[in-house]
């Protein structure tokens, strides 16, 4: 039956797939355990400062809890708590989540739509794992915050900048990993609108970043006027026309998420599509370059972070799908894991505080206007989406977002 799922792939990503190895129980149980140890370490420096969103020369600096991707690590510190039990984790993860708490109460730096990404794993998760009340405070506050961006007009959810801006009328594919937090608010508040607004993001999402070849626009406009679809451009991807790697696997894990609250059949074949299109741009290790215009034999810059959010993307879908084809995702998945495992992951703190080595935040080209920085360093999205998807690996885990 394995076959059957490979036949979808060109010959040349096929042979790539059947390459590499997929990641053992002992190496996961491994790469655990110097994850755990790593994130500990980290504590005395990161327990009343959060990691800067990327290394510098492998190494984050502390920063205040003021930028977008806070959560990412305190969702870390969750993570090695759940898998270890050991207090000081729980202890740190407690005393962030007082700190998001203040920052949702005094609107520090939350005039955007990433309140998902800085408080589903941090708060969220807090509140599954121990019944943390100030957590779910929180994290209803954040709720409140992200649907105070919802744009009736074209129905969606405005990424940033200056609420019917016509230069800001856009959402952006990570949103579809902020709105889980709407699908939680309404079940743990009982109102649906919360839910509602979160449905109609989707729906406008989906139908509008997915391209006909099922590659992905990072973002998409709309008319001001009327909420009609306008255009499609990258602000972080190689150029507009191609498929920023990690606005790909945004596509893959918002998806997969997507189904999980609707259970809209279309979204399968969505995601089918968009996973595809991935792994068809892959190079050889199955860890793609930053953007998917690059395939081999370059000197472009990584992106380890999007390979983790694609791995959790599939395990999450795996659990909706008939077996054999859920049996395919899961081993690649797996696949990919092992690769950052062993040419990715950090293996000595003397070479970096974090966990995965070779990610790109924000990468300038001539046809982008984004910064340049975080390139060729760890970054705090991939250090939390490779724990993630290492628990998932491990058990059935009862996500987070």
């Amino acid at each position: 039956m394995m076959k059957e799922y490979l036949d979808m792939l060109s010959k040349e990503a096929a042979a790539k797939w059947n390459k590499i190895p997929e990641m053992t129980a002992e190496e996961i149980k491994t790469a655990f355990a110097k994850s755990c140890s790593q994130i500990k370490s980290c504590l005395p420096e990161f327990t009343h400062k959060f990691q800067n969103a990327y290394s510098e020369g492998g190494f984050y600096k502390p920063i205040d809890n003021v930028d977008w991707t806070t959560g990412f690590w305190t969702g870390e510190i969750w993570l090695a708590y759940e898998y270890t039990g050991d207090e000081a984790f729980r202890d740190a993860a407690e005393i962030q989540i007082d700190d998001f708490y203040k920052r949702i109460q005094n609107k520090i730096a939350v005039d955007h739509h990433d309140m998902g990404f800085l408080y589903t794993p941090s708060c969220v998760a807090g509140y599954k794992l121990i019944g943390s009340e100030t957590g779910k405070r929180a994290a209803i506050l954040a709720a409140d915050q992200l649907i105070s961006r919802f744009q009736e007009t074209g129905g969606f959810i405005q990424a940033w900048g200056r609420m019917g801006a016509p230069e800001d009328y856009r959402l952006i594919i990570d949103c579809l990993l902020n709105v889980p937090l709407l699908y939680w608010a309404a079940k743990e508040t009982g109102k649906p609108h919360y839910a509602e607004i979160a449905d109609r993001h989707v729906h406008t999402a989906l139908a509008n970043v997915i391209r006909e070849d099922f590659s992905t626009w990072h973002t998409f406009f709309f008319d001001t006027r009327t909420g009609a679809p306008d255009h499609g451009a990258t602000c972080q991807g190689y150029r507009d026309g191609s498929a920023w790697a990690r606005g790909q696997a945004w596509g893959i894990y918002g998806t997969a998420l997507a189904y999980r609250y609707t259970k809209r059949p279309g979204y399968i074949d969505i995601f089918r599509g968009v996973s595809r299109y991935y792994m068809e741009h892959l190079p050889e290790d199955l860890v793609p370059y930053w953007d998917l215009e690059f395939m081999s034999g370059n000197e472009q810059p990584r992106d380890s972070s999007s390979a983790s959010i694609a791995a959790c993307g599939m395990l999450e879908m795996a659990n909706y799908l008939e077996s054999a084809e859920a049996d395919f995702y899961r081993k690649t998945a797996a696949k990919y894991m092992k690769s950052l495992y062993q040419n990715y992951a950090v293996k000595d703190p003397k070479e970096s505080n974090g966990l995965v080595l070779h990610s790109t935040y924000s990468n300038h080209s001539p046809y982008n206007t984004c910064n340049h920085y975080g390139v060729d360093e760890c970054n705090s999205w991939g250090d939390y989406f490779y724990m993630e998807a290492l628990m998932r690996l491990h058990k059935d885990w009862e996500v987070y977002w």
